[in-house]
């Protein structure tokens, strides 16, 4: 069972509470403590909740979502398994963190920051930052994706890889217009107003990439399918040129096997041969209209 750890640190003019795998007794506790609301309480504790803001009368409630997605899991299908979120409660005394999983960038966090709105924006750049990565990985993986398929060796590719591929996209990109949503109604002091425009950009530019890593995904298994269908043709045509050679030769054999005591070149002394021969002209016959016709 997984052990709530909330941690206070002190700050010249706030106060940061971090409260790591919370549970309702802890929330309820911080809510009477501090006045927060208590379906924003429930919002927190909730875990695929999406990215949101509300603006409140003693304090302000955000909601943000984070890259998290572990090698363990490479075949995502729901926002909870690709990232992690971080809800916030904060004005300008208090900044409260509560969140289930742990990151690097909270633990690490040791700048002495002036205002919980610093730290507020501080917490949001490196949340943003999380999403840089996998995006390189996505790009890199279609790279090799297309290496496989035009170079021929799409015998080895999985169309369950190309499909969560482009799954993991589809949701990351979801998440970040959420949060570009969230950012454009977040409001900051003149301080912060020169990084929350950075941030704002950094999503905007990684919107960007995502959905051009999305066209490329979708491109490819377009792509994957055609090759395919265009294998399958190739197939298909070949059993059909096979075909049309051997069914009226299979027509003269099944014609020359009957038994019958009165056919006419049963009894002929070369009808073998002859009959070898009139298959012969047939196929080249066959042959010559084919190569006129351009079908081989």
């Amino acid at each position: 069972m997984s052990v709530t750890k909330q941690t206070n640190k002190k700050f010249a003019n706030f106060t940061w509470i971090d409260i790591l795998r919370p549970n309702e007794e802890n929330l309820k506790s911080i809510a009477n403590e501090y006045n927060l609301d208590v379906y924003q309480i429930k919002d927190s504790l909730q875990q695929g909740h999406l990215p949101k803001y509300e603006e409140h009368e003693k304090y302000n409630f955000l909601i943000l979502r984070a890259f998290t997605e572990t090698k363990k899991n490479q075949t995502p299908n729901s926002v909870t398994e690709i990232s992690n979120k971080i809800a916030f409660f904060f004005n300008d005394e208090k900044l409260i963190t509560i969140h289930r999983g742990e990151f690097e960038f909270l633990i690490n966090s040791k700048t002495n920051y002036k205002t919980s709105q610093d730290l507020l924006i501080s917490i949001i750049s490196k949340m943003i930052e999380t999403y840089e990565t996998p995006l390189l990985q996505l790009d890199e993986k279609i790279g090799l994706l297309e290496k496989q398929i035009f170079l021929r060796n799409s015998i080895k590719l999985s169309l369950r890889d190309l499909y969560f591929l482009k799954t993991q996209t589809r949701l990351t990109k979801k998440i970040l217009q959420l949060t570009q949503g969230v950012t454009n109604h977040l409001q900051v002091n003149q301080n912060n107003k020169t990084a929350m425009e950075d941030i704002k950009d950094r999503i905007l530019s990684l919107l960007l990439k995502y959905d051009e890593v999305l066209e490329n995904s979708q491109n490819l298994l377009n792509t994957y399918l055609s090759l395919n269908a265009q294998k399958s043709n190739d197939v298909m045509k070949l059993l059909t040129v096979f075909s049309a050679f051997f069914l009226p030769l299979t027509f003269i054999v099944g014609i020359y096997g009957m038994n019958f005591e009165n056919m006419p070149e049963l009894k002929m002394h070369n009808g073998y041969y002859f009959s070898l021969v009139a298959m012969a002209i047939v196929a080249l016959i066959i042959f010559i209209w084919f190569k006129r016709k351009r079908i081989i």
